[in-house]
């Protein structure tokens, strides 16, 4: 396949993993409202995840699975714990706390998180833009929790939202490491067979509140099954957005997938909007433009593209995305 057929498929897969992450907030919320905790959502959903991925593995992969995950399992662990139940669980706690849309705006600060890693944990030049991106993010952020106000939003809420962050940019910083090397559906089963265990020692399932799949939750303004809300978070919000993700990373590099990933953001606030009838205030909505504008320049800003302050090595790309949401 040639290169402009491969970045084309890249591309398609990015925007469909999006819109499916992006479903995650809305519907993961409706489930908490109605008695889950924001950890027991995140276990339910890769516990399902996993039963549907490792069957599907062992059918189409097989040993050579097993082959692949013994080479880079550390990585694959660490991808476990940050890129799926981090990410998933820290996303969960703020939406159950905040608005979706500022839940997800939160999780998309993670490009500055990644110039910082580049900078002080690397300690490698960075960009101008770079320093410029998160800048102007921050000045976003702002907005978006209304600091003047003194921090109205819930506190906890906040710094699960920047947790999620920190994940997100683990998850792609991983899935870039190990591109080329790991199939992506071997990559995504491996993550949630390490996640639905550590979640399980947190959040015990036993004490998942089961009944509610068999009743009727409330989803805004109407109603829906609970099992329905199960399904789709299991199904679309994970095992099709996952694996498209790590399909896009894989075609189209980190900071470009990354970049496309920024729809993820969009569709959250318009899933939310739709279906819980959340909406946010002209000043969080333009501190969402802003910050989505400064991570998106410090993010394509990793990948260096022009001179940067000092003589510059070579950098590993990297790139950021929720993979949560």
């Amino acid at each position: 396949m040639d290169a402009a057929r491969v970045k084309a498929w890249g591309l398609g897969f990015g925007i469909v993993s999006s819109i499916a992450f992006g479903t995650s907030g809305p519907f993961g919320k409706a489930l908490i409202n109605a008695g889950y905790s924001p950890l027991q959502a995140s276990w339910t959903r890769v516990a399902g995840a996993t039963v549907v991925l490792v069957p599907l593995v062992l059918v189409l992969r097989g040993r050579a699975a097993g082959r692949a995950a013994r080479r880079r399992w550390p990585l694959l662990v660490l991808y476990g714990v940050m890129g799926v139940a981090g990410c998933q669980s820290f996303y969960f706690i703020a939406a159950s706390r905040l608005p979706v849309g500022v839940a997800i705006l939160l999780e998309f600060t993670g490009p500055v998180l990644v110039v910082g890693w580049t900078r002080f944990v690397r300690r490698a030049p960075v960009p101008r833009t770079a320093a410029l991106g998160v800048g102007i993010a921050l000045v976003g952020l702002a907005c978006v929790v209304e600091v003047w106000s003194g921090l109205a939003l819930d506190p906890l809420g906040v710094l699960a939202g920047l947790g999620a962050a920190a994940c997100q940019a683990a998850f792609f910083l991983l899935v870039d490491r190990v591109s080329g090397e790991i199939d992506p559906l071997v990559m995504t089963a491996a993550g949630s067979v390490v996640a639905a265990v550590v979640l399980a020692a947190i959040a015990p399932p036993w004490n998942i509140p089961w009944h509610l799949l068999t009743t009727a939750v409330a989803v805004g303004d109407g109603t829906s099954p609970g099992w329905f809300l199960a399904v789709w978070l299991i199904l679309v919000s994970t095992v099709t957005a996952y694996l498209t993700s790590v399909a896009a990373v894989h075609r189209l590099s980190a900071p470009v997938a990354g970049a496309v990933a920024y729809v993820e953001a969009v569709a959250a606030a318009l899933f939310a909007w739709v279906i819980l009838g959340e909406h946010l205030t002209a000043v969080q909505l333009t501190g969402g433009v802003i910050v989505l504008a400064g991570a998106f320049v410090a993010q394509r800003s990793v990948a260096p593209a022009e001179p940067v302050m000092g003589e510059v090595p070579v950098m590993e790309q990297a790139g950021v995305r929720r993979a949560d949401g």
